[in-house]
């Protein structure tokens, strides 16, 4: 999915915190919480479609999406998790 050269040099947007890949128990349970409604990303954006990947802020309290194999890294596409 994501290289690991540029995974390492990855962070996130509101606290710099490094980021790694969701795990897939991780992206189940959030897939879930978008499927049963009511999720909104950090931009006040309902998030309707299933997310194909993600990475995680080292904290685990933050998801970005991945579309396309491209990481999503705007402070307003977050998702808490």
């Amino acid at each position: 999915m994501i290289h690991p050269d540029l995974l390492a040099i990855l962070a996130c947007p509101a606290t710099r915190q490094p980021l790694a890949v969701a795990d897939d128990g991780l992206l189940a349970r959030v897939n879930e919480r978008i499927a049963a409604g009511g999720v909104q990303n950090v931009g006040g954006s309902d998030v309707e479609a299933a997310l194909e990947a993600a990475l995680v802020r080292e904290d685990g309290a933050m998801v970005y999406p991945v579309r396309d194999d491209i990481p999503v890294l705007l402070r307003e596409e977050g998702i808490a998790v």
